[in-house]
């Protein structure tokens, strides 16, 4: 199975988390009871105002945030402009005239009291289907990035010639930019892709690794040479960039 295809299946196995936040207890009993219906959804909570909303938020990350508008201290509108993420929204509220408040800030969907289940399913849905988008994007982008971004990882995967390269840090001896392309010269083979030289410095281990030139990126461990505006690595003698020359000499010394 393709890592795309496996995404999609592991999306549609995933659970959802859901905060119902609504000031009338009776309210929230029902929501509670639609939520129990749906195998996809979990509970995380019921809250009976915003402040207590925020403090259960703080604790566990809210997929899903079924929240009534008119309510007391702060309003649900207020609620959702102040927080630090965004889950999918969906209002349930009796009063109709915020529906375009509620549209204006991304709200997903606009459940009307009395709510249906039928209605309240359809909300839902609404939900999940634009939390799976947005999980397969996001998962996507990591696969068709071939840079590992994880700062504990001691590997790039580069991705040329229709293969995928493990490389280790430790076997990358240097990196050199030409126009669009990177050409990584290791110990095992030099292997050319379409990379930006700005971007990898950025993903590389600073202890490990310098930019010399606009050109060139060194592994510090295989420097042999620095010899004035030169530096020789396994052999090979590279320019070293009035740009960068302050930055390598600080190492160096």
């Amino acid at each position: 199975m393709s890592d795309f295809l496996e995404l999609v299946y592991d999306n549609r196995k995933k659970k959802y988390n859901v905060l119902i936040v609504d000031d009338e207890a009776l309210a929230r009993t029902l929501l509670m009871e639609y939520v129990s219906k749906i195998p996809e959804l979990v509970l995380l909570g019921s809250c009976s105002n915003a402040l207590e909303a925020l403090h259960t938020m703080q604790q566990q990350k809210v997929d899903i945030l079924l929240t009534d508008i008119q309510m007391p201290d702060i309003t649900g509108i207020e609620f959702i402009q102040h927080l630090n993420y965004k889950p999918s929204i969906i209002f349930t509220t009796a009063y109709s005239e915020y529906a375009i408040d509620g549209y204006d800030l991304g709200v997903i969907d606009y459940l009307l009291k009395p709510i249906s289940f039928p209605r309240f399913f359809k909300a839902i849905n609404k939900a999940i289907g634009k939390l799976r988008i947005s999980n397969i994007s996001h998962k996507t982008a990591e696969i068709e990035d071939p840079v590992a971004k994880n700062e504990q990882k001691d590997y790039l995967l580069i991705k040329a010639d229709y293969k995928v390269y493990k490389v280790d840090f430790e076997d990358l001896i240097y990196l050199e930019g030409k126009q669009e392309y990177v050409t990584f010269h290791t110990k095992q083979r030099n292997i050319t892709a379409h990379y930006s030289l700005k971007k990898l410095i950025e993903e590389l281990p600073e202890k490990q690794f310098i930019r010399i030139h606009k050109s060139y990126i060194i592994a510090l461990k295989y420097v042999e040479i620095i010899e004035g505006n030169h530096i020789i690595i396994t052999g090979e003698k590279l320019p070293i960039g009035g740009t960068y020359r302050e930055a390598v000499m600080e190492i160096f010394e």
